[in-house]
């Protein structure tokens, strides 16, 4: 049952995020004012379970001082990654029908598939926990994504590529968070691993696409949208927070072990 539970959030986490851009597909003047009120709600929700679940998890037994820069190092490692996937889309992006264009169609999906691979990561480490925090990880990831699909059709779609291959090629993207997902949650049953650096790589991560990609974004807007964008940013936090109270907090066998091991050390 639990592998069961942690294959159904996963799918809510990753497939059902594709929803967003099966919508553009469909009616793809709405996608600017999905963005618009979708991406810092997203943001809200990766700051809120950063900070209400996912640290807290991490840090609950254990010295701030090891598990803390596991944070620093998650916030510093997508710093770099982002950096490195903006220099290559410099140096690759001349013409809008030129082979280099397809190089960055392929960055587009190779880069979506790896999100999504950590965010599976997450999710799995997150479980270990407690069915809670894998849940409120799960919500998170999957309010985060739906914008972020809705960007990533509409660029795909921009390339000239097929509305039914844009569609296969994010669902395949998606299937990778249920893979490493399952593979994380599955590891931690059978090695019992410390999910605590994970964890807090995971908030750091959170912490860093929301506070330099998405709120960035909402300061630069007219007065009266970037508040209606702030609201909904506060939203998000809000949600989070709602379900972070409502959800039980009995921690799973696994982290029960990696617990006592603590406390027996």
């Amino acid at each position: 049952m639990d592998f069961l539970q942690v294959l159904f959030w996963s799918m809510v986490g990753s497939v059902v995020s594709l929803i967003g851009g099966i919508v553009l597909l469909r009616a793809s003047q709405l996608r600017e004012r999905i963005i618009t009120y979708a991406l810092p709600f997203g943001a809200g929700t990766l700051i809120a379970t950063a900070f209400i679940s996912t640290l807290p998890e991490a840090l609950d037994g254990r010295e701030p001082h090891t598990i803390l820069p596991w944070a620093l190092a998650g916030f510093l490692l997508f710093f770099v990654l982002e950096r490195m996937v903006r220099w290559f889309h410099h140096h690759h992006h001349d013409d809008i029908h030129g082979g280099r264009d397809r190089a960055h169609t392929y960055l587009v999906v190779i880069g979506d598939t790896m999100h999504n691979a950590i965010d599976g990561v997450a999710i799995g480490a997150a479980f270990l926990t407690n069915p809670a925090a894998g849940i409120t990880m799960s919500l998170a990831v999957a309010a985060h994504e739906i914008p972020q699909e809705i960007g990533d059709f509409g660029i795909l779609l921009g390339k000239g590529m097929r509305r039914g291959k844009v569609v296969l090629v994010n669902l395949v993207s998606a299937v990778a968070t249920i893979v490493t997902a399952m593979i994380t949650y599955w590891l931690g049953h059978e090695t019992q691993f410390d999910t605590a650096p994970l964890l807090a790589v995971a908030a750091g991560f959170f912490i860093y696409v929301a506070a330099s990609d998405l709120i960035p974004d909402i300061h630069e807007k007219p007065q009266h949208e970037g508040t209606k964008q702030a609201f909904m940013l506060l939203i998000g936090v809000l949600v989070i927070i709602t379900v972070a109270n409502i959800l039980p907090h009995e921690h799973s066998d696994a982290a029960h072990s990696i617990d006592q091991a603590h406390i027996d050390h």
